[in-house]
């Protein structure tokens, strides 16, 4: 039987602050990666500066996902001078390249007002990147990319639009390079990190609700039914006592397995510009997700034994 995965799954031992991770396996090196948000939670600052200025953090595993050790940052992302910021990366393999589609605000600012763009940058081995500019999906607050293939051919991302209620909205592709924004898709309630799989006969999609993971289910990709929440409730694993925050989900079988990180100090309603260590570090976990009887079911308390395999 595979050992248990580690809880919490992974802790950045220089800033303590992963969040908004994204798996993908790295062909090249044989191994799982957790690209991530590196919060720097010791930075000083007013607001919320500690949240930007952040760079795209690198774990690995050669375990199939039970164990992940830091190496680094993601390095050769920047184009112009001064430190800036890169959130929430979606990083996908297609046709021999790895297309990356992140979160990119100029400089440090201490709220959430700045003007947002997702970048999109190739790379043949998830350390030498190209990037091929800023793309244009009519607005100036967009964050949070999620993409996935249709069904007829082409793609489909899906964002937050900060400007337009912080709701999801999403753009078609026949290529991965061209983008045409299609208009809203998620308008239920405000919420951000749209993540989107296939299971069970189904396809689904998490978006964080900051109560925990709102559930979406569609039968076409298009129209989608609001099925409840997941990660809403308090875990009893270590540093997992909190709601699930930004999520990503890799399918392996009948089972979604889902990367979500957790604030585990804020027990208590606080807020992002809260100047505390204790409630700014966060932690990556694990649960395992399945379709029963048409939902989905995640019970985050149950042991996960991850083991990952490779994916073409």
């Amino acid at each position: 039987m595979n050992p248990v995965a580690d809880a919490p799954l992974f802790r950045d031992p220089i800033h303590d602050g992963a969040a908004d991770p994204v798996a993908i396996w790295n062909r090249q090196a044989g191994e799982w990666w957790l690209v991530y948000t590196n919060r720097r939670t010791t930075a000083p600052g007013p607001g919320v500066s500690w949240v930007y200025g952040t760079d795209l953090g690198v774990a690995a595993s050669s375990d199939s996902g039970r164990t992940w050790t830091y190496r680094g940052t993601l390095t050769g992302l920047e184009t112009e001078w001064g430190r800036n910021t890169f959130w929430a990366p979606e990083i996908i393999w297609h046709d021999g390249l790895y297309h990356m589609y992140v979160s990119y605000i100029r400089g440090i600012r201490d709220d959430w007002n700045g003007a947002a763009f997702i970048r999109h940058y190739t790379s043949p081995d998830l350390i030498d990147w190209t990037h091929h500019g800023a793309l244009d999906l009519g607005s100036d607050g967009v964050i949070d990319a999620c993409v996935f293939p249709l069904p007829g051919g082409g793609w489909r991302m899906w964002f937050k639009d900060g400007r337009r209620g912080s709701l999801t909205f999403a753009a078609d592709s026949p290529d991965l390079y061209r983008w045409r924004p299609t208009g809203l898709v998620v308008g239920h309630r405000p919420h951000e990190g749209p993540n989107v799989f296939a299971l069970g006969g189904y396809y689904w999609m998490l978006v964080d609700e900051w109560r925990g993971q709102g559930v979406l289910r569609s039968d076409d990709l298009t129209t989608w039914e609001h099925r409840g929440l997941i990660l809403d409730k308090p875990g009893s694993r270590p540093d997992d006592g909190t709601i699930g925050l930004h999520a990503d989900v890799v399918v392996q079988g009948e089972t979604a397995y889902v990367f979500y990180f957790t604030h585990p100090g804020r027990v208590a309603p606080v807020t992002d510009d809260d100047g505390t260590y204790a409630t700014r570090r966060s932690s990556l976990q694990v649960a395992a997700a399945r379709v029963v009887d048409g939902s989905l079911y995640c019970d985050r308390d149950e042991p996960v034994r991850l083991d990952l395999s490779a994916t073409c």
